[in-house]
C-alpha cells in the first residue's frame, strides 16, 4: 500500500529535495496535499506530476489566478490551511513542514493531528512554538524528526542514548562567507556577498543568517527545546568543510561523531524512510576527514552569540521577540537600510530594552500569543530603525 504524504511548503528548497526524492520510488508514494504562498506554477507542475488533489496556496493572488482557469476544476485549491479535515479522512503516514518563517506556525500544530509522523525544518516552529509542539506530539502520539542537518544528526546519534550520559553537544557552523575577512571589512560587505555560502544553497533570508551566525544562535535553541537540554550543554564550533554535524560527548568517555556530505538530501531522506533504505552518496573523503579543521567561536567577528547569554533556561515569548527583531534587521539589511554589522549591533540593543525583558518570564499559551507578538514586534522595529 502506498504511503500517503502532505508537503507544507512543496516550492521551497527543502519541499522540493523531497520531491525529488519521491519522484525516484512514485510507486511506494502518493501524496495527497502540497502548498505554497506565492509559487503557483511550480506548484501545479508537482500536482500534475504526483496527481495531487488538494493544494493550499496562501497568497490572495495566486490563488485567484489559479480558481479562475477552469482547467484546475478537479482539484481542491484551498486558501488557508483550514481545510484539513476536509483533505484527511484519517490519518496519513508522513508530513514534511517546510514553509518558511512564523507563518510556518500554525499550519505545522494544526496537522499534527492528522498525521503519524512529522518532520519539521521549519526553525521558526520549534524556537517560538516548542512547547505547543510537543503538547500537540503526545497528544495524537505522533512521531516526530527534526530535518535541519545538524538536528537530526544529533537525533540519530542519541538513539538508544540515556540523555543523562550527555556531557556536551557540538554544533558545527561553516562561519559563512566572511570567516576570514578582515573583521574592519564587514562593515560595508553587500547583501550580495552575504548571500553566496560557501558550502550550501539556501535561500536570502537563512544565509545571511549563516554569515552573522545566528543562524547558529538559533539552532542551539532548537537542541535546547528538542532535547531538553540546558544551554550549558550545547556548544558551537567553527568547521569551514561542514562535513561534521553533530560532535556528542558522552560521559562514559565515548564521543560520537554524525557526518555526512552537504547535501540536505541525506537528512530528508532519512526522515521519510527507515533505516534500512539506500541512498546514493559521495565516496568517504579522505581529504576532508585528515583536514576537519574545528575551532571555538570568535565572539568579536560573531558577536550575535551572545545573545545565547541573554536567554532563559525556561521557554518563554523572549524567544519570539529575537526571531522577530531578526527577521526585521535582515529584511532592512536585504533592501540596503542598514549595515550588515548593524545587525548584530542593532539587535543586542533592541534586546537589552526594559519593555521586552518581561517576555523572559511569560509562556506562550497558544498560537495566536506568538503570532500577535511577531507582527507587534515587526511594526516596533519599522518604526524604530534608529535604536
Amino acid at each position: 500500500m502506498k504511503k500517503k504524504i502532505a508537503i507544507l511548503g512543496s516550492t521551497g528548497s527543502i519541499g522540493k529535495t523531497l520531491i525529488n526524492i519521491i519522484k525516484q520510488d512514485k510507486k511506494n508514494f502518493e501524496i495527497v496535499l502540497l502548498s505554497a504562498d506565492e509559487n503557483y506554477k511550480e506548484l501545479l507542475k508537482q500536482a500534475k506530476l504526483f496527481k495531487v488533489k488538494n493544494l493550499i496556496i496562501s497568497n490572495e493572488y495566486s490563488y485567484n489566478k489559479i480558481k479562475k482557469d477552469r482547467i484546475y476544476k478537479k482539484i481542491s485549491i484551498y486558501n488557508n490551511f483550514n481545510n484539513f479535515k476536509k483533505i484527511f479522512k484519517k490519518k496519513i503516514d508522513y508530513t514534511m513542514s517546510s514553509i518558511s518563517g512564523i507563518q510556518g506556525l500554525k499550519p505545522t500544530i494544526e496537522i499534527i493531528k492528522f498525521t503519524k509522523k512529522i518532520a519539521i525544518a521549519n526553525k521558526e516552529s520549534i524556537i517560538c512554538g516548542w512547547d505547543l509542539i510537543q503538547k500537540e506530539l503526545k497528544k495524537n502520539k505522533t512521531e516526530f524528526i527534526p530535518v535541519d542537518s545538524e538536528h537530526f544528526s544529533i537525533w540519530y546519534a542519541l538513539k538508544d542514548i540515556d540523555k543523562r550520559l550527555i556531557e556536551k553537544i557540538y554544533l558545527t557552523a561553516s562561519g559563512g562567507p566572511f570567516l576570514n575577512k578582515p573583521l574592519n571589512r564587514l562593515k560595508n560587505v553587500s547583501s550580495k556577498q552575504a548571500i553566496k555560502h560557501p558550502n550550501w544553497k539556501m535561500g536570502k533570508k537563512i544565509s545571511v543568517d549563516s554569515a552573522t551566525m545566528m543562524n547558529k544562535v538559533f539552532e542551539i535553541i532548537e537542541a535546547k527545546k528538542i532535547f531538553n537540554l540546558s544551554y550549558k550543554k550545547l556548544s558551537i564550533l567553527t568547521h569551514p568543510k561542514s562535513y561534521v554535524h553533530a560532535i556528542i560527548k558522552l560521559k562514559n568517555g565515548l564521543t560520537k561523531i554524525v557526518a555526512h556530505d552537504t547535501n540536505m538530501r541525506i537528512p530528508i531522506f532519512n526522515s521519510l524512510y527507515s533505516s534500512n533504505n539506500f541512498i546514493n552518496s559521495k565516496k568517504l573523503n579522505l581529504k576532508i576527514l585528515n583536514n576537519l579543521s574545528f575551532k571555538e567561536i570568535n565572539y568579536k567577528r560573531f558577536s550575535v552569540i551572545k545573545i545565547l547569554n541573554k536567554l532563559p533556561e525556561n521557554s518563554s515569548l523572549f524567544e519570539t521577540i529575537l526571531v522577530s527583531i531578526n527577521d526585521k534587521l535582515v529584511e532592512l539589511f536585504l533592501a540596503n537600510k542598514i549595515k550588515f554589522t548593524d545587525i548584530s549591533k542593532k539587535m543586542h540593543n533592541i534586546l537589552d530594552l526594559k519593555e521586552f525583558k518581561k517576555y523572559k518570564m511569560i509562556k506562550p499559551r497558544k498560537i495566536y500569543d506568538i503570532i500577535f507578538l511577531n507582527n507587534k514586534i515587526r511594526g516596533k522595529i519599522e518604526f524604530k530603525n534608529k535604536v
